[in-house]
């Protein structure tokens, strides 16, 4: 899964995506459930990270994956909004084998 670019960016796009579901959740126990800030301090840190190397596995993996300014600004843009790293990643994947068949 880590040894080509496709795939390095697939496992970011996913952790990146699972860490921000993580995060929503632990914002919701400690301002609707519990009032408890365990979740958001347990998945903060870890979605920040996961943030940082999705935003870095990006710029590495966009000229092996013959992306242009477009599919680079809209893979950064992903980042953003909760589980859109899946979307874009599947988007992308598809128009790649689109391309190769």
């Amino acid at each position: 899964m880590f040894s080509t670019a496709a795939g390095r960016f697939r496992v970011l796009a996913l952790a990146e995506a699972v860490s921000w579901a993580g995060l929503l959740v632990g914002m919701f126990f400690k301002y609707v459930v519990v009032h408890n800030e365990i979740g958001v301090k347990v998945f903060g840190p870890i979605h920040g990270v996961i943030f940082v190397g999705y935003v870095l596995v990006t710029l590495m993996v966009r000229e092996p994956l013959g992306w242009d300014r477009r599919t680079t600004f809209l893979a950064l843009l992903a980042s953003i909004p909760p589980l859109a790293t899946v979307f874009f990643e599947r988007w992308v994947s598809a128009r790649q084998a689109q391309r190769g068949a």
